[in-house]
């Protein structure tokens, strides 16, 4: 099969990262500072990195990985206390993960600029950390790149239902998707794989969208527009995180949108690689706002693609052209 190894090495890794995110979940006090652009970076955060970084350095020492975070601040007497806690955490989830150092190293692997040419990881070890700090939705997000192109992605979800949007169902997903195979879901702690599919919803009247929970993140005044162009009715689907792009794969929403807030704002390619491989294997289709393709072969960001757009297909092209005629209004 292809990329099986990969497949399995990538998903016994967020599966370790998930767990060590849980265990920061438990007791959060203390366990997060402010970095340069004022977001948040939690112990979460940089454990999550190490253990994926970790894994994935015994299975494939040769590739790089385009991570998130590096661990500058942590090596901050400062930040001290933090640190400890990160190697604390780290040893809990694996304990042959080594030393103080070992780990912080680890987390520096993500440093890569990734490119058009080569294999490389791409990895967001807590992708939304807002949520993760209310104990509501986040992702652990890796990817594999390989000439530009993503063949590979899982998104590990923690506190995502395992059934729909159902509040009482148990909690904690995993999907995964590699080129031409389709895409699965499990729960975190059993392997049992089922093969997910997007709606196929036709008219864009009866469509639900979701976006961000967070206004900084993306318009939600111009996807409301967006939605009335369309004849929507239903409110949107406001969760954190890529687990919207799980959301769009598995047929709790038909659309994501993630319209740019400011000109002068990039997408960074940790933030989709992973849930544009699970939308697409899910048989959805993922574009920017103008309706072109992702461009990952640009390493960590991806400036040539103002914000996205993931439905479930049948529907994409007038939702690009309904965003296009409320942007360009």
């Amino acid at each position: 099969m292809f990329l099986a190894t990969e497949r399995q090495i990538a998903l016994e890794a967020v599966q370790a990262a998930c767990r060590a995110c849980r265990l920061v979940e438990g007791d959060l006090t203390g366990a997060s500072l402010d970095k340069d652009d004022r977001s948040p970076v939690t112990v979460a955060d940089f454990a999550s990195q190490a253990v994926v970084s970790i894994a994935l350095g015994r299975a494939f020492p040769d590739l790089h990985i385009v991570g998130e975070e590096d661990a500058s601040a942590l090596r901050d007497p400062a930040h001290a206390a933090l640190a400890d806690r990160v190697v604390a955490t780290v040893r809990r989830v694996d304990p042959a993960s080594g030393d103080a150092d070992a780990v912080l190293a680890a987390i520096d692997r993500g440093r890569d600029t990734g490119g058009p040419k080569g294999r490389f990881w791409v990895l967001d070890p807590i992708d939304g950390t807002k949520g993760f700090l209310r104990h509501d939705q986040y992702a652990v997000a890796l990817a594999l790149v390989e000439d530009g192109r993503v063949v590979l992605g899982v998104l590990g979800c923690p506190n995502l239902p395992q059934v729909g949007r159902a509040p009482s169902a148990d909690t904690g997903c995993l999907f995964v998707a590699v080129r031409g195979q389709g895409a699965w879901s499990r729960s975190i702690d059993d392997p049992t794989e089922t093969r997910i599919h997007v709606d196929r919803v036709h008219n864009p009247a009866r469509a639900r969208f979701c976006e961000s929970v967070e206004k900084s993140h993306s318009a939600q005044d111009v996807a409301a527009r967006v939605a009335a162009r369309l004849g929507i009715t239903a409110p949107p689907y406001r969760i954190d995180s890529q687990c919207k792009y799980a959301a769009v794969a598995r047929g709790d929403a038909s659309i994501y949108l993630r319209l740019p807030t400011r000109k002068d704002y990039v997408e960074k390619a940790w933030d989709h690689a992973a849930g544009w491989a699970v939308v697409t294997e899910a048989g959805g289709v993922v574009t920017d706002t103008r309706g072109a393709a992702l461009d990952f072969s640009r390493g960590r960001l991806l400036d040539r693609n103002p914000g996205v757009v993931a439905t479930s297909g049948p529907i994409h092209g007038r939702v690009v052209d309904a965003v296009q005629k409320i942007l360009g209004s």
